[in-house]
């Protein structure tokens, strides 16, 4: 699937639901997943793009939102803070990338997602 995107408004609406994965900064309790649901259930309707990518930032937020679970348990044992850290790192890098893609209308995909939503 290496279509590319034309309509100015389905990409950044395509964007915008990777971006809306920041919303866990201001909603600390699954904000990362609140905000690209929102804007998935807003356009899913309206553009394929939006309905692709919204799954795809959905996934990778379920999957984020998982490791940071099980990592805030291994704080216990001393490695927790550690992979909390670089599950927070890798997670910003690969939205901004998603974000920058899905604005380009590229179909991204991030690594190491679980497909929840298929």
């Amino acid at each position: 699937m290496h279509r590319i995107i034309d309509d100015r408004d389905e990409r950044m609406w395509g964007m915008l639901c990777h971006v809306a994965a920041f919303a866990g900064f201001i909603i600390p309790v699954a904000g990362n997943i609140i905000g690209p649901l929102l804007v998935y259930l807003l356009k899913k309707d309206q553009y394929d793009f939006v309905e692709d990518q919204g799954k795809e930032s959905l996934n990778f937020q379920i999957t984020v939102t998982i490791l940071g679970v099980i990592a805030g348990m291994l704080i216990f044992i001393g490695i927790g803070i550690l992979l909390l850290a670089i599950i927070g790192v890798a997670a910003m890098v690969f939205t901004i990338i998603a974000a920058l893609k899905a604005n380009e209308g590229e179909f991204y995909r991030y690594p190491w997602s679980i497909r929840f939503l298929k």
